[in-house]
């Protein structure tokens, strides 16, 4: 069986592959077009360029306050051109991702145990269900002032907030997943002799990884918002806190350059999550996917 699903697989690899380059050089249209037009409309003087600046000033700015490597504007007197260290994206992207590592995993830690906890046990979805949909609909935002209060300024504000925001969609998503295996496994396993610990370990987690994954992709992007949030306000490092600098000295182009990074590197966050889902999930995927 194993090997009829493989030489399936092969047969239809080239396809997928190429439908999957098809399908991302589509994507790219759109972007394209949206600079174009962007480019031509600066260009020709129809909006300020101090609200919107030029595609090309918004490079410019990103090369020059951003990018860990600066050339200056014409090479030096020995042909060469010359470098200057900026290291302000390096600098802020390692501080955001430190903020959202410590803040996720503190959230995703405490909220994996209790939604396992809550969706195998009536009793205890009973006690903390009411707790939990009340502080649910509860922005993280709306923590700010607390957290301030609490952790003052700096990082530790900042990881609350961040641990808030990937706790309830890490858990929302485990009980919904432990509550929606199917009986039919359950049945089985306990026809076939399966004690409490084995129906966990082998049907129960394994049938709500996918739900718990999701939950864990969701937790992440949210995390990712709410730290651009949180530094805008206690911290003086990341990309949030630079965005917020750039505004006091009206450069519109850097704030832009700023939006550009964050937009790439959640791009890049989510794409490492969905191939890692893919990966994981492997044995729950179609030949589509």
């Amino acid at each position: 069986m194993d090997r009829i699903e493989r030489r399936i697989r092969r047969q239809h690899l080239p396809r997928l592959n190429g439908r999957r380059w098809t399908d991302s050089l589509a994507g790219l249209v759109v972007p394209l077009l949206a600079l174009a037009v962007w480019q031509w409309v600066a260009s020709h003087g129809w909006v300020n360029p101090q609200l919107l600046p030029a595609p090309l000033a918004v490079w410019n700015k990103w090369v020059d306050y951003l990018l860990p490597l600066a050339p200056y504007a014409g090479a030096g007197r020995d042909g060469w051109f010359r470098w200057a260290m900026s290291g302000e994206l390096p600098r802020d992207i390692a501080a955001s991702l430190y903020r959202v590592a410590v803040g996720f995993v503190l959230g995703a830690g405490l909220a994996l145990p209790l939604g396992l906890a809550m969706g195998t046990s009536r009793i205890v979805h009973a006690w903390m269900n009411p707790l939990v949909q009340v502080l649910r609909p509860i922005p993280p935002i709306a923590y700010i002032p607390l957290a301030i209060l609490w952790f003052g300024l700096g990082d530790p504000p900042a990881v609350f907030l961040i641990a808030l925001g990937a706790f309830f969609p890490v858990l929302m998503n485990t009980v919904a997943g432990v509550r929606q295996v199917d009986g039919i496994y359950l049945r089985a396993a306990r026809n076939l002799g399966a004690g409490r610990v084995t129906m966990f370990v082998r049907v129960i987690l394994p049938a709500a990884m996918p739900y718990i994954l999701a939950g864990v992709r969701i937790g992440i992007g949210t995390a990712f918002i709410v730290v651009i949030v949180s530094e805008m306000i206690a911290v003086n490092d990341g990309l949030g806190y630079r965005i917020l600098e750039a505004r006091e000295y009206f450069w519109s182009d850097k704030i832009i350059a700023g939006m550009i990074s964050i937009g790439l590197l959640g791009l890049a966050i989510d794409f490492g999550m969905s191939r890692l889902t893919r990966y994981l999930l492997r044995w729950h995927r179609g030949l589509e996917q």
